[in-house]
């Protein structure tokens, strides 16, 4: 791939800092203006490659590197950068919190009304939405670890009350969001012949088959879910029933608090619970969201560093259930049937009747991340992978638009509209613009990528992600204030007539958390063949077998040279056998270097030989 994490992140880092830092003066907001969301994907383009890449460290001043100084030379030094980083998370704690320090996830600026020129009311800017609880844990988390490791550095004593004073309310705002979070989860039950159920079925029903054989394999392929969902105790989706087994049902997480939705009760400080006005409809935007976002709460850093004391953590499990439950839902109606699977019926329709490529991308998340989970076949990632392929074709990223092509151009600007029902009860009918189409693609593709045996998937799906990042960057600023940051739709679409100025820390955000991804998984140890390395085995046998009798057959006193070369092929091969089992590949090319020597040294005694 031509993808250099590093490289391509520091170049942002860059950008991030020239864009934001104005001398002592922070720019909070960009394109949609300043609120909970945005403030907080501001932060973490700077704060989430600190958080999961030790090379991008900033809570260690002596191990920062020198390549990350100069590229947030904006901000400060070694020792400026960690204390500035300091008064910016008190200024996003205190800016979204009430009078009595309860946290505030307000939409804000991110709602937009669905008759333009109507007027938000102030009650509906402030209603919570899942994507800033979502942020939130993602930020705290972040935050926590930082604060945890940058306190070991700092001895003067009002920082290190500064620390103390940051991570109680950082606590508080992860709290919150996690009871956020478990108010936002619902179950939406249905019939059968309802408008919801008959659209769930023809989903269902790829194999043109009888509506009842539908059902009944349906409902027995759902009855683990089923089980899980009875069984929950926390927060909303505890009280439906479920126990009707002729019923369909869909579960995820609603825009915001469901309405109705009982309060979560925890020893933990989070202030008021708010009431919700959203129905009990799961929304896949959302929901795709949500399970994205929740799995820092059981990730490898979170449980080194002990972040979560013991009421979050129970917190954390009641998520952890819900996540399981939820992507095990979403991946069964995905997959059911044993012809082509309902995922690969682009685009997707929802219960309500409503279709887009974009919700295609939304349930192509939840079985990816399913088949990540279960590191599955590589039949299974192949059918994903032309799933992938067929969304960039169709949004336009691998062919070329085509004029007056408004509704591919759409997904990208404006975006998707997500209409927010029962905000109406506040105010004008609200709506959420969606518009990553293009980076939730690519995220998904290298995720596929990383876990699939097979070359020539995985060939297919670098060339695809490839093509996806040429088109990311036609969209990159290249007007100096914010240059090498995001998103300029119409570098790519002719049909997009007007040209963004100002910076969508909405989009960049999500490009800092692919690369970040990017970087982690290049760590990893290359996937392996069995097929290699039984190859590999065989070959170090044969070279093994060489070595030993040019090491008999050698005179003792043999030329110095000679002897220097059967040692450096003692050491290879040694080397070889070593790592055979997680890198076969390098093994066999240490082994056929040693093999090329061995037949040099094989020839030169026979011409020896011959000679006399």
């Amino acid at each position: 791939m031509k993808l250099q994490p590093r490289q391509q992140l520091l170049e942002i880092w860059e950008a991030a800092a020239r864009a934001s830092s104005q001398g002592k003066e922070w720019r909070w907001g960009g394109r949609h203006g300043s609120n909970s969301i945005s403030d907080a994907e501001q932060l973490l383009c700077f704060m989430y490659p600190a958080s999961e890449l030790p090379e991008f460290r900033l809570d260690t001043p002596d191990a920062t590197s020198d390549d990350v100084l100069e590229a947030l030379a904006a901000i400060g030094d070694s020792v400026e950068i960690p204390k500035r980083l300091l008064t910016l998370l008190d200024a996003y704690l205190t800016t979204y919190s009430d009078k009595d320090g309860r946290p505030l996830f307000g939409g804000d600026s991110y709602f937009l009304p669905n008759e333009p020129g109507e007027e938000i009311t102030g009650e509906q800017r402030a209603l919570d939405v899942v994507d800033s609880y979502s942020m939130s844990v993602t930020l705290m988390l972040g935050t926590l670890g930082f604060l945890k490791v940058f306190r070991r550095s700092v001895t003067r004593q009002d920082i290190r009350a500064k620390i103390s004073d940051l991570e109680s309310r950082a606590n508080v705002r992860l709290s919150a969001a996690m009871v956020g979070l478990l108010r936002s989860f619902t179950i939406n039950v249905f019939e059968p012949g309802s408008p919801q159920g008959q659209a769930l079925l023809r989903t269902a029903n790829q194999a043109k088959v009888h509506d009842r054989r539908v059902h009944d394999d349906l409902q027995k392929s759902l009855e683990e879910v089923r089980a899980g969902l009875r069984d929950l105790t926390i927060g909303s989706g505890a009280q439906v029933d479920l126990d009707n087994p002729n019923l369909l049902f869909e579960c995820g997480w609603a825009w915001g608090v469901v309405k109705n939705a009982p309060e979560v009760v925890t020893d933990l400080k989070v202030g008021e619970q708010p009431k919700g006005v959203a129905p009990e409809i799961p929304y896949l935007y959302f929901t795709a969201n949500a399970l994205v976002g929740v799995v820092d709460l059981w990730s490898e850093r979170t449980r080194v560093l002990g972040l979560l004391d013991d009421d979050q953590q129970q917190l954390a499990n009641a998520l952890q259930r819900r996540w399981d439950i939820t992507q095990n839902y979403w991946r069964t109606v995905a997959t059911f049937g044993k012809d082509r699977w309902p995922l690969e019926d682009i685009p997707w329709r929802t219960t309500d009747g409503k279709e887009s490529d974009y919700y295609s991308l939304g349930v192509t998340a939840m079985v990816v991340q399913y088949l990540v989970r279960t590191r599955a076949g590589d039949v299974d990632l192949g059918r994903v992978a032309g799933v992938l392929e067929e969304l960039a074709r169709s949004a336009r990223i691998t062919r070329r638009p085509v004029e007056n092509d408004l509704s591919a151009v759409a997904l990208h600007h404006p975006g998707v509209k997500v209409t927010l029902l029962g905000s109406e009860e506040l105010g004008p009918q609200l709506i959420w613009q969606v518009a990553d189409f293009a980076i939730t693609l690519l995220k998904r593709t290298i995720w596929v990528a990383t876990i699939t045996q097979s070359n020539r998937t995985r060939e297919r799906l670098h060339t695809l992600a490839d093509q996806i990042w040429a088109h990311i960057q036609q969209r990159q600023f290249t007007h100096q204030q914010v240059k090498g940051l995001w998103d300029n739709p119409a570098g790519a679409f002719d049909d997009v007539g007007d040209e963004q100025t100002q910076v969508s820390w909405y989009f960049t955000e999500r490009i800092v958390e692919f690369l970040v991804t990017l970087a982690l998984t290049s760590r990893e140890s290359p996937l392996r063949s069995q097929q290699l390395v039984e190859v590999a085995g065989e070959m170090l046998a044969e070279a093994e077998h060489l070595l030993n009798r040019e090491q008999v057959i050698r005179p003792v006193r043999a030329r110095r040279g000679a002897s220097s070369t059967i040692t450096t092929i003692a050491t290879r091969l040694n080397r070889a056998r070593k790592i055979m089992g997680e890198r076969p590949a390098s093994a066999a090319a240490l082994i056929n270097q040693s093999l090329l020597e061995l037949d040099q040294l094989a020839a030169a005694r026979e011409n020896a030989s011959e000679a006399m």
